[in-house]
């Protein structure tokens, strides 16, 4: 993924994300992608829309160590990502604390969410960055956080296809990571969510029939997905 250029910081990162209803469909988008590319599980982006009651979740999972979650509730959206070879994990100090100012002005209502399980080894809240927007909100906000000159919060690599926010970007960390060549059109088809054609489901993954392909991304939230 050399090509794609990620923001340096959270607080770069809260400055290009978009609106809700776009991240929420920039995030279905690289999950029903990520479905049709592998269609068995262990995905490296997913959509879950029955995380919890009336909570939503956008998830990457490098299978390294380093994941994100994105949140949406009905008070808005939580977003927390681990880079675990980060400076500013929670690993490198005694007390096994978050870094200083990264949720030191978390709004309360999503405060509850930052102590999930899913979110903690034992009794240790695992991130290294920190955003939210409430529903009132005409912005993103993180805390106030410093990033040493030397450490990184790995927003960069961590939120890189998502910030870019492009089927080009997708295409370019799909070619690597699944180490094939990919339709560009088919690309765009899903990642604009337009209904799934048996052309574009050949053109990603021949191997799955387009019933199972639809039911496969209609749980990953993509519009229209599981019928027919």
């Amino acid at each position: 993924m050399n090509g794609i250029q990620g923001p340096r910081d959270v607080h770069e990162l809260i400055r290009v994300l978009p609106g809700v209803p776009v991240l929420r469909d920039r995030c279905r988008a690289l999950a029903a992608l990520d479905v049709l590319m592998d269609g068995r599980g262990g995905r490296y982006f997913d959509y879950d829309i029955t995380w919890g009651p009336g909570v939503e979740a956008a998830l990457m999972n490098n299978g390294a160590g380093d994941e994100y979650a994105i949140l949406f509730t009905s008070d808005g959206v939580f977003g927390r990502g681990f880079d675990h070879e980060s400076w500013m994990s929670p690993y490198t100090n005694e007390d096994m604390a978050l870094w200083p100012g990264l949720v030191d002005t978390l709004p309360e209502v999503f405060r509850p969410l930052l102590a999930e399980p899913a979110f903690c080894d034992d009794d240790v809240q695992v991130a290294t960055v920190v955003f939210w927007r409430e529903t009132a909100d005409t912005a993103w906000r993180a805390g106030p956080v410093e990033i040493p000159a030397d450490a990184d919060d790995g927003t960069g690599h961590l939120f890189r296809v998502l910030a870019a926010g492009t089927p080009e970007a997708y295409r370019e960390f799909a070619e690597n990571y699944y180490e094939t060549a990919l339709d560009p059109a088919a690309i765009r088809h899903v990642w604009n969510l337009h209904p799934l054609t048996e052309p574009v489901l050949k053109a990603l993954n021949p191997n799955l029939t387009l019933a199972r392909a639809a039911s496969m991304v209609g749980r990953a939230g993509y519009p229209g997905g599981g019928t027919m």
